[in-house]
């Protein structure tokens, strides 16, 4: 034929010609990981102390199957500071499971009966049972597609010859990390179909590693391929600029399909054509794998407490489900640092251990060290089961290691079950802290809480009713009196809101609800052993939301008032307050029958809750809201001992503004401010978030208040902030400063640059906190990690790649 022409495979007698036989093998001259879908899990926080995991109840896999690999991650997650003080453990992240690699053979009746589409230019078949296909090439089979100048079959032997170029690809899985290019100048096939010799080859592995090969061998039925004189690299390789910034020659790269690796024989590790190392062998993984024994990246660290060191990560798979990665940690003869994650990954939860144990100069002749653990499991009926486990040998330990800045530890279990109308938690643990300014046996160390919550309609009042109950016990390890107080409370409460929608559009709600306590309290004579008290409060709520809408422009005013009732303390009533000694005001409790936080103190008398909100919404997308409120009271609540935003029978002035523009910037400021426009908070936040450009800012300004323990007013900025520099370069700095003392409480400057095959990373950190037990510190740390080993997570900004000029 002389025009193109789009053939089926025919049949010669009773013998099926294969046209299939060619992308039969080059479909598996380079098989492709195959893998079922998966649903990652990963350990979240609640809110109190433990993480929690997503309700599956099926298992990490959709499919029901066992097996959720855990990434090779050595950095951990960002730390999570938690409403307690304490922090989070880190988030386990978990992997697919390792693909299955699939190999059809072509002796199978399904892979020679299996249907291909042939477009060349000329298609022959002669009497000796050889096919020729010849110019402009084009074979489709099973989801690969093969380009090359000329193909010819030979019916006897079942060999295949093909001239190039050659170019195979499967359209489907590109951009994937499955995607695999095999280009070369010729090949010749053996019956088997699978088996054969590439000239002039060229491999890509998921379009970040290639492999330049004088000539390629596929052996044991298309699992080995093995490319001789081989040169590999992931940098982009230019014909006017053919020297990659690195590469690896070698005698002989082998690369097996099923576990995914690459074994060099003779490697030379070379920089700019630079020869820098030589080794006599050497294993990788193939940018496919995202988990393997071997070594991870090494990071080189510098602090002015240890000196220069070296951390090298060796991470080790115990199947797929469960590892460890051993972190030698070396400085100069100033630390020997063993630092252990060990992480496991069941059908029905996870659980994750990071430890250290060091000997350095800081301490001499001290072992120091720590363990933070955590655990979460899915438990019958809904239940989550949680244990978490901190321990550390003293602050300074913590920072001088870069490990966390929590200065209180937890250690304990907790249970809950969260449905849609009911809601149990309960926990027990250990607090430590690690504040110079909290000795541990006058703060309280064993702490225990149960909460039951129950919500519901009623059938003849409406509304909503809602019924809870908590126990509480906290015990200190001092025996004096007043200083060594331990408390020991049972609580109930009962409530009801109603809403209705009145005449002119008013919104109408009518709430009560009754807390009784009964409260054991030893070590503190200022007050009766036991004692019983009961608050009920009552509460009316009118809203009046007026909407515009004009040229597309929607505008919302709603004014709000609230009238809550609940009688006056009597003086036997008072116990220790113990969970509610730092308040807020802001626009989320501006109309809460009770701002303060815990049990222990409740707000009473008659008052009254004031407020107006506004929100314009334009039709360009972006969108700017004001709330303003007050509360006013008949007679100052002794609560709040006549001081502080909300002492006195007036509380103080709230004004809260919010902006969210298009362009992913974010501002919101909080106000609190007297008649006299003194203001006693305010709060201003800023976020801003688009391509290149990642920021995150505020500003806290309190006045000083004995009676929260601050003696002193804050004044603090606090910046986080990313930026792209230019193309493959970003910028990050973290710092916290405070105004008061008028010097920096921590600074940070990083910086990253990513091209297509290497990744340098940069950061200095300067600690200016110090005390008896910490000291000022300075710290370098720099990694290098190359590309096309190993699956990689992303980063910032965008990646610099090289350009060839056509």
């Amino acid at each position: 034929m002389q025009k193109r022409a789009r053939k089926k495979t025919a049949k010669q007698g009773s013998r099926p010609i294969p046209a299939a036989w060619l992308l039969a093998a080059c479909a598996v001259a380079f098989p492709i990981a195959l893998s079922g879908a998966s649903s990652a899990q990963s350990l979240m926080t609640d809110g109190q102390t433990l993480p929690v995991y997503p309700d599956d109840t099926d298992g990490f896999f959709s499919d029901g199957t066992q097996g959720p690999a855990l990434a090779p991650t050595e950095d951990p997650d960002d730390n999570q500071r938690l409403a307690d003080g304490t922090e989070a453990a880190p988030r386990l992240t978990v992997a697919r499971s390792p693909s299955a690699v699939r190999i059809n053979s072509s002796a199978s009746a399904d892979s020679d009966n299996s249907p291909a589409t042939v477009l060349a230019d000329s298609v022959t078949l002669d009497g000796n049972k050889n096919l020729t296909a010849s110019g402009g090439v084009v074979i489709w089979h099973r989801g690969s597609r093969l380009i090359a100048s000329r193909v010819v079959y030979d019916g006897q032997t079942g060999g295949a010859v093909i001239e190039g170029p050659i170019h195979l690809t499967r359209p489907a899985q590109s951009g994937t990390s499955d995607d695999t290019i095999v280009i070369a100048n010729s090949a010749q096939l053996d019956p088997n179909l699978q088996d054969g010799i590439l000239r002039g080859a060229r491999l890509v592995l998921a379009r970040e590693l290639q492999m330049a090969a004088r000539e390629m061998r596929r052996e044991q039925g298309g699992r080995i391929t093995v490319l001789d004189n081989v040169v590999a690299s992931s940098c982009q390789v230019c014909a006017e600029d053919p020297i990659p910034l690195w590469e690896v020659r070698a005698r002989r790269i082998t690369h097996d399909a099923q576990t995914r690796q690459l074994h060099f024989d003779q490697p030379q590790f070379r920089a700019f054509g630079v020869p820098l190392l030589s080794l006599p062998s050497l294993t990788a993984p193939d940018p496919t794998v995202e988990r393997l024994t071997g070594f991870l990246r090494p990071q080189f660290r510098t602090t002015s407490s240890l000196g220069v060191g070296l951390k090298l990560p060796y991470f080790v798979t115990l199947g797929d489900h469960a590892d460890v990665t051993l972190t030698p940690y070396l400085a100069l003869n100033r630390t020997t640092t063993l630092e252990m994650r060990y992480r496991q990954a069941f059908r029905n939860g996870e659980m994750e251990w990071n430890g250290a144990i060091s000997r350095d100069d800081i301490e001499p002749g001290k072992t120091r060290g720590y363990l933070f653990g955590a655990a979460r499991f899915e438990l019958p009926r809904g239940y989550q089961l949680g244990i978490q486990v901190q321990m550390a040998k003293n602050r300074a330990y913590l920072l001088d290691y870069d490990i966390t800045d929590a200065d209180r530890l937890w250690s304990g279990v907790t249970l809950d079950r969260v449905q849609r109308d009911r809601m149990v938690m309960a926990r027990i643990g250990n607090y430590e802290s690690l504040r110079d300014d909290e000795p541990d046996e006058f703060t309280p160390s064993l702490v225990a809480d149960a909460f039951w919550q129950r919500r519901w309609q009623p059938n003849r009042l409406g509304g909503i009713a809602s019924l809870e109950w908590s126990l509480h016990a906290h015990r200190r390890r001092s025996d004096e009196d007043i200083l060594g107080r331990d408390m020991a409370r049972g609580s109930v409460a009962m409530g009801w809101r109603r809403n209705e929608i009145l005449r002119g559009g008013v919104v109408g709600s009518v709430e009560a609800r009754l807390n009784a306590d009964l409260y054991n309290i030893n070590q503190d004579s200022r007050y009766e052993d036991w004692v019983v008290r009961s608050d009920p409060t009552i509460a009316t709520e009118l809203r009046w939301p007026f909407a515009r809408h004009a040229d597309g422009v929607t505008h919302i005013i709603e004014p709000v008032a609230q009238l809550v009732w609940s009688p006056k303390r009597e003086a036997e009533d008072e116990v220790p307050n113990e969970d509610s000694r730092l308040i807020e005001f802001d626009e989320g409790n501006l109309f809460s029958l009770n701002r303060f936080p815990g049990w222990d103190a409740h707000e009473s008398g008659l008052r009254a809750n004031l407020g107006v909100s506004w929100t314009r919404i334009d039709p360009m997308g972006w969108q700017i809201g004001m709330t303003a409120g007050r509360v006013l009271r008949t007679e100052p609540d002794p609560a709040f001992n006549d001081s502080g935003p909300l002492g006195g029978k007036s509380s103080d002035w709230l004004l809260s503004a919010s902006y969210s523009g298009t362009n992913g910037l974010a501002l919101v400021n909080r106000a609190l401010f007297d008649d006299s426009f003194s203001l006693s908070r305010n709060e201003t936040r800023l976020g801003w978030l688009k391509p290149g450009l990642q920021v995150s800012a505020g500003y806290l300004w309190m006045d000083s208040d004995p009676r929260e323990e601050r003696d002193e007013d804050v004044s603090e900025l606090t910046v986080t902030a990313g930026w792209q520099v230019r193309d493959g370069w970003w910028a990050s700095t973290e710092t916290r400063y405070d105004f008061t003392a008028n010097r920096a409480q921590k600074a940070e400057l990083g910086l990253e640059y990513r091209n297509e095959c290497v990744t340098v990373e940069m950061s200095v950190e300067r600690r200016f906190s110090a005390s008896d037990t910490l000291s000022e510190d300075t710290s370098f740390d720099l990694g290098v990690r190359l590309g096309g080993f190993g699956k990689q997570q992303s980063g910032p900004g965008t990646v610099a790649r090289r350009a060839c000029l056509r």
